[in-house]
């Protein structure tokens, strides 16, 4: 899928769930309760190997109406071996050269982790296709704010410690989607992680129309 594509359904997702710890057997029922809610976007971390069988798992089941991404990918091997597992992108919660490289190699969207100007500034001009601002509840929206001033070319995902109090003012600052954890799938059934994503994709659509 062309990157322009990629970076169309992030932003009509709005919201990017960021799932760790996933195995096969759980997964298809989360990411189902998810879509029902409107989220079609969903990165799952590949720090094991559950990671990738997971992410498969989704690809297979859903057949490309979920965009699946690859998140805490470290270095330029588990960027291929992402790759190869069919992820539609890659985020990386730092600024790795080498994942950035294999990324543009293979023409896989990539996000880069980043969190002061320098590094955000530096990630994007060495390849990254969106930069994901981590860890952003350290920072706060009016951070989000400060840095598009000098850098609004720069498209921007906050992510860590989003919630339904906050989200509508990172929207407001600047971000084209928000990264989202626990916070939305840390649940008993899959109706109820719809209930939970249902309202973080409303307030999110709801400041989005008061920033068009």
């Amino acid at each position: 899928m062309e990157k322009y594509r990629i970076f169309q359904r992030l932003m009509e997702s709005g919201v990017v769930v960021v799932m760790r710890k996933m195995t096969p057997e759980k997964v298809v029922s989360i990411v189902s309760g998810l879509k029902s809610a409107g989220i079609t976007a969903v990165e799952i971390t590949v720090e094991d190997n559950g990671g990738l069988e997971a992410i498969q798992t989704v690809k297979e089941h859903f057949n490309g109406e979920i965009l699946i991404g690859a998140g805490t990918v470290l270095d330029g091997e588990t960027a291929k071996e992402a790759i190869n597992a069919g992820v539609d992108f890659i985020v990386t919660p730092v600024v790795s050269k080498s994942a950035i490289d294999v990324a543009k190699r293979y023409g896989c969207f990539i996000g880069v982790g980043a969190m002061t100007p320098t590094e955000i500034l530096t990630a994007y001009e060495a390849g990254a296709d969106l930069v994901k601002v981590f860890p952003a509840d350290n920072l706060g929206p009016s951070y989000l704010k400060n840095v598009k001033g000098p850098l609004g070319h720069i498209p921007l995902m906050p992510t860590g410690g989003i919630n339904l109090n906050n989200i509508g003012d990172y929207v407001k600052s600047g971000a084209v989607c928000v990264g989202v954890g626990g916070a939305l799938y840390n649940y008993d059934t899959e109706e109820e992680i719809a209930a939970a994503a249902r309202k973080f994709v409303e307030e999110y659509q709801k400041a989005k129309m008061n920033v068009e």
